[in-house]
This record gives structure tokens, sequence and C-alpha cells, in this order.
């Protein structure tokens, strides 16, 4: 049974492209038509638009643990985020994370699918993409 995903969503174009490469690369490993579970908690763009240029990182890591806090709740196995800026806030992130995560996903490349996307493996599993 494949892993339900949670993605922690910043903006639109990231997001979208992030749940677009889930849903194409899951039938070459799960099977016809097949995919796993995705669910993604996207706050408006604004609040981290607020919080960067105000350089309040600590805000940003709270703002992203909400998400991750949330898709935990409705039983997100692990995260990613597909995010150039902010997953690097991680570690700012005031409250626990849920001892229920298996990983908070800011990924490392490694790889190439059939489509040409290189691969992010959190955890050293394969799981989504980006070109």
């Amino acid at each position: 049974m494949a892993l339900h995903i949670g993605i922690v969503a910043c903006s639109a174009e990231g997001a979208a492209l992030c749940y677009q490469t889930i849903c194409k690369e899951g039938p070459a490993k799960l099977g016809p038509h097949k995919h796993p579970e995705v669910s993604m908690h996207a706050p408006p763009l604004s609040k981290y638009v607020d919080f960067l240029q105000a350089g309040d990182w600590q805000a940003v890591g709270d703002l992203m643990l909400d998400s991750a806090t949330k898709l935990a709740a409705i039983g997100a196995d692990f995260l990613i985020c597909p995010d150039n800026t902010i997953h690097k806030c991680t570690r700012y992130g005031r409250r626990q994370k849920s001892s229920s995560m298996a990983a908070y996903c800011t990924g490392s490349l490694g790889g190439s699918s059939p489509s040409g996307n290189e691969k992010i493996r959190p955890n050293g599993n394969q799981v989504a993409g980006r070109k």
C-alpha cells in the first residue's frame, strides 16, 4: 500500500507541480491509474510573503509547522515541501512535530524518472520530482 503524502504548500505553482508529478509517476510504481493518497495544506501566499519580507524566519517555520500539524492530523505519513526558500525554515518551527510523522521531507535529489524528472528521495524512498 502506498504511503499518504502531505504537501506543505507555499506557492501554487510549486505545490501544483509536485502534486502533478506524484500523480504522473504513481502508475509506474503502483499500476495503471494509481497514485499515492495526497493531501495538501496551503495557507495564503501573502502570509509567507509578509514574513519573508520582514525577515521573520521563525514565523515562516511556524506557518510551515501549522501546515505539517494539519496534514499529520489527517493521516499523512510524511511531508514534502516543494519550495526552494521556505524549506530552509524547518528548524525554526516552535512546536514539536507530530510523532506520527515518518519524516519532514525537504528531499535530496538523485536519479531520474522515465519522464526525465529528477527524483526527490526522502529517507531513500522515491516520492516525487521536478525538472
